[in-house]
């Protein structure tokens, strides 16, 4: 991959889909690294891999202790991947060790299994680049949506979402999804340290504390193409919970909210 790509600007244009981001030759990119979680995740990164755009600068593949041929196929896809080994368990673990590694000036988090889009990445960056520092996921905003999520799950997403925007004063749409991106500075105010797939909401909470500019971006949820999901509805939604709780009691939320934009086809609106 080419360490930078050119660019003069970066708008939104309507697409049946998602939104997507007109790129003209001039100027340049900060360095973009992809962080992609995997356990035995070999026939879904066939999906996923060849479609990362060009903008990207590098991708870091943390494999979770796989017994299929994840790391093999992976490097025969991108040959310059960078694959690192977790050392413990857990989502939240995975991305923490990425981050870890990543020499880019933006991060983006993506799914192994196919759920999620690589060529709405070009959207995430575009938030970024426009001035925000954390670029989230949401698949309950206008343009967005999900063929994966289960009434239970959407019924527990909705009661946890309401719970934070209660207790942090916060305007999110979606709270328990994968799919996000901020500058790599944003690091330096927030720790990741909880190890499940609570991450996402951890660093929800932590970024919106830390006063930081968020941006929801509209994005679409595919069903798992291979193979059966890590996640257990009861026990992951009950650690959500306790992350919730615990980041509600432990440090108190900002005396004023982020602006949250919504990326809304084919105009912007901002929540206040």
């Amino acid at each position: 991959m080419e360490e930078k790509q050119r660019y003069a600007r970066v708008s939104v244009v309507e697409d049946e889909r998602y939104p997507r981001i007109s790129v003209v030759e001039d100027q340049r990119y900060p360095r973009i690294s992809v962080v992609i979680p995997a356990r035995n995740e070999a026939q879904n990164l066939r999906h996923v891999l060849p479609l990362i755009p060009r903008i990207v600068s590098e991708v870091i593949l943390v494999d979770g202790h796989s017994t299929d041929d994840t790391i093999a196929v992976a490097q025969q896809l991108l040959p310059d991947i960078c694959i690192i080994q977790q050392a413990g368990k857990g989502k939240g673990d995975a991305l923490r060790a990425g981050f870890a590694v990543c020499t880019g000036d933006i991060i983006v988090m993506l799914d192994a299994d196919g759920s999620a889009d690589p060529k709405e990445i070009p959207c995430f960056v575009a938030a970024l680049i426009a001035g925000k520092d954390f670029a989230k996921g949401s698949r309950f905003i206008k343009g967005g949506g999900s063929h994966d999520i289960t009434f239970l799950r959407r019924w527990g997403n909705s009661c946890l979402n309401k719970l934070v925007n209660m207790l942090f004063l916060a305007g999110f749409s979606d709270l328990c999804y994968g799919y996000n991106a901020f500058w790599k500075h944003c690091l330096d105010y927030i720790h990741v340290d909880c190890d499940g797939f609570e991450v996402e909401t951890l660093i929800n909470l932590r970024m919106h504390k830390a006063n930081l500019k968020i941006v929801e971006i509209a994005s679409f949820e595919y069903p798992r193409i291979y193979g059966e999901s890590n996640l257990r509805t009861f026990r992951d939604g009950w650690r959500v919970l306790k992350t919730i709780l615990q980041e509600w009691s432990w440090n108190p939320p900002p005396s004023q909210q982020p602006r949250i934009l919504e990326y809304i086809r084919p105009e912007e609106r901002v929540i206040k």
